[in-house]
């Protein structure tokens, strides 16, 4: 590898990132502490190390302590592992300082994490980037032997999205003209999601479709190997069709057997964890499910509804529900499950006793008595501290059986998180 260039990267890089123009989101970095920040791509990993680049510069670091290399510069994609110490050589060629490091999706480099636990063996600080979840295999968190704490980038909230366009909201903005602003952004927020670099674009659902196919062939097709394309292909169709229903792994496969091809049940299971480690889609688990059962039978979202929109034909329903899933999954993680024993609820949180049902619209008496009777059922099984039903724009309270229910519209709900 040419020294030359990595000492042009490395310059040129101090000079961009100090004009980088950013919206500053909520981070927190322990001063001590080593980072990889994974989540899926296009969703603003690099701008987080820019912005912490940024916070160092304004605390008094100086530029030239900084040591930013993106491996995915074509002029250094070919680098391979024993190479890689050229990047701290030619730093020490040009200033005399002790950098902080930053590694900008270093999993391109097959091998990458060695050099990543010596960096931080010799007490260095670095801050890594990855599109893919593959960086915390138990191989890879075993290499970095705990020296790395894992910080995952999201997609623009409803809030960061509100602050992009501008709009910042007072503690009293629901009386004021800003909810009708709130209202009318979040129409664009529901269909086509939070990777802000989609936001400047006219053509959205075309950008999407190319990060989609991106994500597809470069993070999960290429990258495992697979051979049965058709059949991964048809099976995010299918997960996008089956949004806001539970799906057991043995229904899948028969619905791909149907399409002619033979697939077992563990290549299913399997395509269904290279999904996740792409961020494309994650599960959530019934809560009355053994731990052996909950991988057998889940409801399955995806990690941004922009994407899941470019599958949908009737949209509104399912991308209300999975747009409540991201966000839940954002805040509770592995403690947000559904809960189906003898009444189904759409989410269950359970260190909260928090049920929530998910519904378009409650203005049918009908499915107001379906939703409403299914938290009163749960409360009498699991006891609740808070009962939810959240709409697209409907708005009361109900109570029912002694329980309260709060009706409350996703957009104002998403504020409220």
């Amino acid at each position: 590898m040419d020294k030359k260039v990595i000492k042009e990267i490395i310059l040129w890089q101090q000079q961009f990132i100090k004009g980088v123009k950013l919206q500053e989101r909520k981070i927190s970095i322990d001063p001590a502490g080593n980072y990889v920040f994974v989540g899926i791509r296009r969703a603003g990993k690099t701008y987080m190390l820019y912005q912490h680049i940024q916070q160092l510069l304004r605390e008094g670091h100086d530029i030239t302590e900084i040591l930013f290399v993106n491996f995915e510069d074509e002029r250094i994609s070919d680098i391979q592992k024993g190479e890689l110490h050229t990047v701290i050589d030619a730093y020490r060629e040009l200033f005399a300082h002790e950098p902080i490091i930053f590694l900008d999706e270093i999993q391109n480099v097959e091998g990458w994490q060695h050099f990543a636990r010596r960096l931080a063996d010799e007490g260095r600080r670095v801050f890594i980037t990855g599109s893919n979840a593959h960086m915390l295999s138990r191989e890879i968190a075993s290499a970095l032997g705990g020296r790395f704490l894992i910080q995952e980038v999201w997609p623009f909230s409803f809030r960061e999205y509100l602050q992009f366009k501008g709009l910042r909201l007072g503690k009293h903005w629901e009386l004021s003209p800003a909810k009708a602003d709130v209202v009318r952004l979040f129409g664009d927020y529901f269909l086509y999601g939070g990777l802000a670099e989609s936001f400047s674009y006219a053509d959205k659902r075309l950008w999407l479709t190319s990060l989609f196919h991106k994500v597809l062939y470069s993070d999960i097709i290429i990258r495992k190997g697979i051979r049965n394309e058709r059949s991964m292909s048809l099976l995010i169709r299918k997960l996008a069709d089956s949004v806001m229903q539970p799906t057991a792994v043995k229904r899948l496969q028969n619905i791909l057997q149907g399409d002619g091809t033979q697939i077992t049940r563990a290549t299913i299971t399997t395509y269904l964890t290279y999904l996740r480690e792409a961020f494309l889609c994650f599960s959530v688990p019934n809560f009355t499910d053994s731990i052996p059962q909950r991988e057998l039978m889940q409801k399955h979202y995806f990690y941004d509804n922009g994407i899941l929109n470019l599958f949908l034909i009737n949209p509104e329903a399912k991308l209300l529900e999975n747009l409540v899933a991201i966000s839940l999954l954002r805040k509770h993680g592995d403690n947000l499950f559904y809960y189906n024993r003898n009444v189904e609820v759409d989410f269950y949180i359970p260190a909260e006793q928090t049920g929530i049902q998910v519904s378009y619209d409650i203005t049918d008496l009908e499915t107001r008595e379906r939703e409403t009777s299914a938290l009163v059922k749960l409360n009498a099984f699991k006891p609740l501290r808070q009962a939810l039903i959240i709409t697209y724009n409907d708005e009361q309270t109900i109570t029912a059986k002694d329980l309260e229910i709060k009706v409350i519209p996703v957009w104002k709900w998403l504020l409220e998180l």
